[in-house]
């Protein structure tokens, strides 16, 4: 099996030379489990075309090109559409696995965010237990919860770890990047790929982590400065998304032209290019919160290092807990506005 496709996992090593030695006899199920950003989603579609592509993974045939762009109608991305995975989303992949490949020997099902399978976890077992032969499961999770426990127990495992700072840099630079930014971005990225890039080609992300870092010291004891602030963050997440949609008005108008080559009138599966650019839209500014509730976080535990009195110190840790709670709610996709209002004013000294 040749597997170039695979050569496109850059910093996971183990993980590329685990599924690279898997093309030669692949098994039913894989669970590619890491930390957010780690690369798992882009591993799993490189993964697939390997396993569709007539050549083993060449990485150049029409059969590789077509998954990698997210255009093989024998590889299927399941993504939930709420805050968890429901019951009626496993009927729908049940069905999906019994679906005859249309062109290739197999087809490849690809599970999202399967840390939040939650109820619906019964229900997909036996599915993705003994799926047909001709269909093999690429599950996606962040975590082992333990909806997904006896799921992970049928899957062969294929773990992915967070980025160090140094690799980070490197891989931006690579990427030819200017070292010095690579290495901002990096530092700025929580060990996440995916958002390292993205800071590399968004210039305001210093100025908007410097926001969230002395929002400690702007907070006055008013209602009407924590409305200002709350309002001035959730406008600042429009910044990164902004360079997001910029990217996909590329990747649809080089669809567009493709599909004029071919004599298309429309960008076969628009519908669906429309909604993977809506998620990734979504994911972006949620991401852009997390990192910002993480540089307000560490604002406030370095206080804590500092000696202060014992009413301060509860305070402070009252703080970071309510930063805590405010980044745990994010996975359920809350109003922005009013998730920071509530935090600001838990936070406010004054409050």
């Amino acid at each position: 099996m040749s597997g170039e496709v695979l050569d496109g996992i850059v910093g996971q090593d183990p993980a590329r030379r685990q599924l690279a030695a898997a093309l030669a006899d692949p098994v039913h199920a894989y669970l590619f489990l890491g930390p957010p950003g780690a690369g798992q989603r882009e591993a799993a579609v490189r993964f697939a075309a390997a396993l569709l592509c007539p050549n083993g993974g060449c990485g150049t045939c029409a059969s590789c090109t077509e998954t990698l762009a997210g255009r093989h109608p024998d590889c299927t991305l399941v993504e939930r559409r709420g805050a968890a995975i429901p019951v009626d989303d496993a009927r729908e992949v049940r069905q999906l696995a019994q679906r005859t490949p249309r062109s290739a020997r197999r087809q490849v099902v690809v599970l999202a965010d399967f840390h939040l399978v939650d109820e619906a976890a019964p229900a997909l077992l036996k599915t993705i237990e003994e799926p047909p032969p001709s269909t093999v499961f690429l599950v996606l999770a962040d975590a082992l919860g333990p909806g997904l426990v006896t799921i992970a127990s049928r899957c062969v495992r294929v773990p992915f770890h967070a980025y160090a700072d140094d690799d980070l840099t490197a891989l931006l630079v690579a990427d030819g990047v200017d070292l010095t930014l690579a290495g901002e971005a990096a530092a700025a990225a929580g060990g996440r790929l995916d958002r390292a890039r993205l800071l590399a080609r968004d210039p305001g992300f210093a100025a908007r982590l410097a926001r969230w870092q002395t929002l400690p010291d702007r907070l006055d004891g008013t209602g009407a400065t924590v409305a200002v602030l709350a309002g001035e963050l959730a406008e600042a997440c429009d910044e990164p998304v902004a360079v997001v949609k910029a990217a996909q008005a590329d990747e649809l108008a080089a669809l567009e032209e493709l599909a004029r080559r071919s004599g298309e009138r429309a960008v076969p599966g628009r519908q669906a290019v429309d909604d993977r650019h809506r998620r990734e839209q979504r994911r972006v500014r949620t991401d852009e919160l997390r990192a910002g509730l993480a540089a307000l976080a560490a604002a406030y535990r370095a206080r804590l290092a500092a000696p202060v009195p014992p009413a301060e110190l509860a305070r402070l840790l009252a703080c970071c807990e309510a930063i805590d709670e405010a980044g745990a709610a994010l996975v359920r996709n809350p109003n922005e506005a009013l998730l920071l209002q509530s935090l600001l004013l838990r936070l406010d000294p004054a409050g």
